[in-house]
């Protein structure tokens, strides 16, 4: 049985990953600083990342796939951006990827699940991975981050056994982004027009890819970037 850890798994996304990979048979410890998860911690916390990996060797055994999904959104234009809001951003945005990686590694090199090609880094971006909007700057350069980081590891931890891929999703509902598209109708308005499939998606449309990546199907794929935005960012 694979051992999977989920970051942000409280609600939205995270909560979608871990439940479908524990439905698809793997034994997930979940993370979140509000409360409901095996562990409550911000991921941005000094010795946060030495926790969580402390915690899969003392509870999972080891660990064969980790999703990076924990992330938080900001809004502000460049002439009045507060410097504290871009610092949280990229803190938890990408550099808790990057430390959580870093110490986690070793941990998945140990395990079956390596030795086989099998091991899994999957991280969380964002269409904003490659796009930007105006009053994104903290997120979309976090999130470019992201795909970067994704890229590099990709390349260092293959010849381990570890693939590592990024999913990019587009609007999605979740408890957080649900009550911005209630104020703000003509935003998710916006989104619904941009998109080819016309909707909003669901936490699940991104569970689905991750349990792919997560798995044997997804053994030849690594440093890719799969955008799951019903085809928003295909045309200008």
């Amino acid at each position: 049985m694979k051992r999977a850890l989920v970051t942000g798994a409280a609600s939205g996304i995270g909560a979608g990953i871990a439940a479908r990979l524990r439905a698809d048979g793997f034994t997930v410890l979940t993370v979140d600083r509000a409360a409901g998860c095996d562990l409550t911690l911000d991921v941005s916390a000094p010795g946060s990342a030495e926790t969580m990996v402390e915690a899969c060797r003392d509870r999972l055994g080891g660990l064969d796939v980790l999703v990076a999904n924990a992330g938080v959104s900001a809004f502000e234009m460049i002439d009045g951006h507060d410097e504290a809001v871009w610092s949280d951003t990229i803190a938890i945005n990408l550099d808790s990827v990057f430390r959580l990686v870093r110490n986690a590694v070793s941990l998945m090199k140990q395990g079956e699940a390596a030795a086989k090609g099998a091991a899994r880094i999957i991280t969380i971006g964002s269409v904003m991975s490659s796009h930007g909007e105006a009053g994104m700057a903290a997120y979309a350069a976090a999130k470019h981050g992201v795909l970067g980081l994704t890229r590099a590891l990709a390349v260092e931890l293959g010849p381990a056994g570890i693939t590592v891929n990024c999913i990019q999703p587009g609007a999605i509902l979740t408890g957080i982004t649900k009550p911005a598209f209630a104020a703000n109708p003509a935003f998710g308005d916006y989104w619904v027009q941009k998109s080819a499939l016309k909707r909003l998606g669901t936490p699940e449309d991104i569970a689905g890819v991750a349990a792919f990546l997560a798995g044997e199907d997804s053994r030849f794929m690594t440093g890719a970037a799969l955008v799951v935005d019903a085809g928003a960012t295909a045309h200008p």
